[in-house]
């Protein structure tokens, strides 16, 4: 299940009424070096690193009307001896992590690894991330 990490963090750092724009500059910022790491696991290895996904220079952006944040992160893949099963989106402080697979319509998955996952070593991965803001804000006021 997707978890979300550290908005209250970027949200003290905030004075006053936090609003979508104020949130969407904090984690402009933060996600600025961004990466995404894909993890498999083998028997007792819980995470085992498959691929490491860096942000693509000039492709993360906030759409103001949408309220959203836009991003691709990409990598070459580093392990193909098993499945990946899990992610781990790290900003410095904000992070996202939850479920993934290559295989469509799996339950219980939060991300589906686009084609360009191949699982083939060399290969370089990209995948697309869009962060709702309203969604963070309602998150964070009823926590």
């Amino acid at each position: 299940m997707k978890q979300f990490h550290g908005v209250d963090t970027l949200c003290s750092s905030r004075q006053g009424w936090l609003t979508p724009r104020d949130l969407a500059s904090a984690l402009l910022d933060d996600l600025q070096d961004c990466q995404c790491r894909i993890f498999g696991c083998i028997d007792d290895d819980a995470e085992i690193l498959l691929a490491t996904l860096a942000l693509l220079p000039d492709s993360l952006y906030y759409d103001a009307f949408d309220q959203r944040i836009d991003f691709i992160v990409a990598g070459p893949i580093s392990r193909n001896d098993c499945v990946p099963l899990t992610y781990r989106l790290q900003g410095k402080v904000f992070a996202i992590t939850g479920r993934c697979s290559m295989i469509a319509r799996v339950c219980g998955v939060d991300l589906y690894l686009q084609r360009s996952y191949t699982g083939i070593v060399g290969d370089v991965a990209r995948q697309k991330f869009s962060i709702d803001i309203k969604a963070l804000l309602k998150m964070q006021k009823s926590a």
